[in-house]
């Protein structure tokens, strides 16, 4: 791995188990009683890296994997197949003391700013504890000191640390999340939809305090997201993903430019935009296949206007295009796909 990527992602699956014991895997089957276990396929053979000081975003529709695959990256879940690595040192492996000194390294900022914070922890006890956990030797007055910086960096008032999470709005609530995070001076930060359930008129806010954060601090990103207009402001590459695959990995200018993937060029269509008097929406046909009977071949067969036999039956494999970005498609790859 070279010395630029912070993050690297090798061939990482995850797939929880639906059965929680032998007696549910029994099943009666042609007058005959089989063992048929039931797993969700969440992640399915993801290769990906992280460059450092980057904002790498990952798209796709809710149930896509996603939030699954930032939690695999920050430890909070095991993948049930492939390796993780952290500046090359492999970490998914790893657990309790073996792995603190990369929790310090890397931090999460949850979806949920009204579910992430203890709301029997005033602001100050919150943002005290990773301190305390990271550098067990610092003074009292140097963790109090700390929490007011940090407090007014992500404009919060130091004189409200005596509060309790109830007392304060969505926003609020996040940039006290975004300040836990910052806390123990991380350089890569996961945050998983930050900013979806908040006002559309404080995302804006939200988002900008993290690219300054990025800038002065040095931070890199990896940001989930479904909003695509978010990824144009924030992202430097994205990665698109279908039922726990990727799909199309690219730069950001390159990927709203020239989308290859149908299912890129299906989400980028579903963007509002000002200037179109008459847009041009594709819309998908087909279900969405369940992820716990995956269909063979490319996962987003059932719903391509370019399915063929191939299609069907080969699973696509990332191949790099002429302007750099990477893409998993049998049509894209025959060029049958109307480009």
């Amino acid at each position: 791995m070279t010395s630029q990527n912070l993050i690297d992602i090798q061939s990482v699956e995850k797939r929880f188990d639906l059965d929680s014991g032998f007696l549910d895997t029994l099943k009666f089957r042609n007058g005959r009683i089989i063992s048929e276990k039931r797993q969700v396929h969440a992640v399915n053979n993801v290769s990906l890296q992280v460059k450092r000081g980057e904002a790498l975003c990952v798209v796709g529709e809710s149930g896509c994997g996603k939030s699954t695959l930032a939690r695999l990256v920050a430890g909070l879940l095991k993948p049930s197949a492939g390796s993780i690595h952290y500046e090359g040192a492999r970490i998914d492996s790893l657990g309790g003391r073996a792995m603190l000194p990369y929790r310090k390294k890397m931090q999460m900022i949850f979806q949920n700013p009204y579910a992430s914070l203890n709301a029997r922890m005033t602001i100050q006890q919150a943002l005290e504890e990773p301190v305390r956990v990271h550098n067990k030797g610092i003074s009292r007055s140097e963790v109090q000191d700390r929490v007011a910086e940090v407090m007014r960096s992500v404009g919060v008032d130091p004189s409200w640390a005596s509060r309790f999470p109830h007392e304060f709005s969505g926003g609020q609530r996040q940039r006290i999340a975004i300040a836990r995070a910052l806390m123990v001076d991380p350089e890569f930060i996961i945050a998983d939809e930050p900013i979806s359930a908040l006002d559309v008129s404080i995302q804006a806010q939200v988002l900008n305090l993290m690219l300054e954060a990025k800038e002065q601090r040095g931070l890199t990103y990896l940001f989930i997201t479904h909003d695509l207009s978010v990824v144009q402001h924030f992202g430097n590459r994205v990665a698109v993903f279908y039922l726990g695959a990727l799909c199309e990995l690219s730069d950001t200018a390159t990927l709203f430019e020239n989308p290859k993937h149908p299912y890129t060029k299906a989400l980028l269509s579903a963007v509002p935009q000002l200037k179109d008097d008459h847009p041009n929406h594709i819309r998908l046909k087909g279900e969405i296949p369940t992820p716990i009977n995956l269909p063979a071949g490319c996962l987003f067969q059932s719903r391509c206007a370019f399915a063929n036999k191939r299609c069907m039956t080969e699973v696509p494999v990332q191949k790099t295009q002429g302007d750099g970005s990477i893409v998993a498609c049998h049509a894209v790859e025959e060029a049958r796909d109307g480009q």
